[in-house]
């Protein structure tokens, strides 16, 4: 289980809709280069819902597919599964995350937690865990920038 948590300059329920209800149609248009499309496989978006984010051609992984386990727009709060996908590499079973938002001033801290599961007798590399954690805050860094530049998208 790995915990960490950061500021950001924008408020919580704008980055939250960003980052997790609005992602499929959001991510890919910011990032191409990286993320070709992320897919409804199953579901509305909601709990249950299967997403299938497809990695632009280059990319050290093809695809991934997560389940939503629990979607709290009035907490800004979300928990999701990594189900299946070369992101999981030959140690992992999944990786559950769970995302929270709060208000912090104009803007927001984001508190997320990653359980890892490993498969039976397998042992992660703490250099594994801290380069998913470094795409990630990547990827936050990415769209906190975007919605700064842009006030409009998503007030």
């Amino acid at each position: 289980t790995n915990t960490q948590e950061h500021t950001c300059s924008i408020p919580p329920a704008r980055i939250f809709k960003a980052l997790v209800l609005e992602s499929h149609n959001f991510i890919p248009k910011l990032v191409p280069q990286s993320i070709k499309s992320i897919e409804l496989v199953h579901g509305d978006g909601g709990i249950g819902t299967i997403k299938q984010t497809n990695f632009a051609e280059g990319s050290h992984f093809k695809y991934m597919k997560h389940r939503v386990d629990v979607v709290d727009v009035e907490n800004c709060y979300s928990k999701y599964t990594l189900i299946e996908g070369d992101a999981l590499g030959d140690a992992l079973e999944s990786i559950v995350y769970e995302v929270k938002f709060e208000a912090s001033g104009t803007g927001s801290i984001c508190k997320s937690t990653s359980h890892y599961h490993t498969k039976v007798g397998v042992e992660i590399k703490e250099e594994d865990i801290k380069a998913g954690k470094d795409k990630a805050m990547g990827m936050y860094k990415v769209v906190e920038d975007y919605l700064i530049a842009n006030p409009d998208v998503y007030a």
